[in-house]
């Protein structure tokens, strides 16, 4: 399985902080270059889904600033003939507009049939659930955030043991850093197994 690096941007995507803050692994490779491929649409539109906190929106938004598209956050939730026009203005101007959405068609069945038309051709592209490679790259990162290093022995342990998924990759976070300030404890295994344990995280029987 190939290792998670960072958002490798190409020289003329925006070098801002926010887009570095991206991590591309297999969970999320198809989605990041999805977008690397936008000449290639069949229309100048796309739906992107995925679990809430995978950087589905960070993507999604690096992209639109890049190219001077139009995005939809939550999309399920705007108005249908807002997206309906949307849709069309995309095609008329070239500018492409993203859908961020929860659910994908036919999950996601507008009562408008001119959007749910539209939607039926538009590419669709999932993130996925992190893998191993990029849940431990989420939890370093959230460390590194908070001014923190974890080990790699500790870090390992962590990962290997809690429910892999991006918000247990931040509640993680929470709990050990939590748990190391309470304690005044450094943040070592036996710190990490005993935060876990208390936060529920793990099963202290099986720690």
């Amino acid at each position: 399985m190939k290792r998670p690096d960072q958002f490798a941007l190409p020289l003329d995507w925006p070098q801002g902080r926010d887009e570095s803050r991206f991590i591309v692994s297999d969970a999320n490779r198809a989605a990041f270059e999805h977008f690397g491929r936008w000449s290639t649409w069949p229309v100048k539109a796309t739906l992107l889904s995925g679990p809430r906190r995978s950087g589905r929106s960070l993507l999604a938004r690096s992209f639109v600033v890049r190219v001077g598209g139009r995005l939809f956050d939550d999309a399920e939730r705007h108005d249908e003939e807002t997206l309906f026009h949307a849709w069309n203005h995309a095609q008329e101007t070239g500018r492409p507009l993203v859908m961020v959405a929860d659910r994908l068609p036919p999950d996601w069945n507008p009562k408008l049939p001119d959007l749910r038309t539209r939607l039926a051709v538009t590419p669709t592209v999932r993130i996925a659930e992190p893998d191993d490679q990029l849940f431990a790259a989420l939890i370093r990162r959230l460390f590194a955030d908070r001014g923190l290093h974890l080990g790699d022995e500790a870090l390992r342990y962590a990962a290997a043991r809690v429910t892999r998924d991006y918000w247990t990759a931040q509640r993680v976070v929470d709990a050990i850093d939590g748990f190391a300030i309470a304690e005044r404890a450094r943040l070592t295994l036996p710190t990490v197994r005993r935060a876990l344990v208390q936060a529920g995280l793990i099963d202290g029987e099986s720690a």
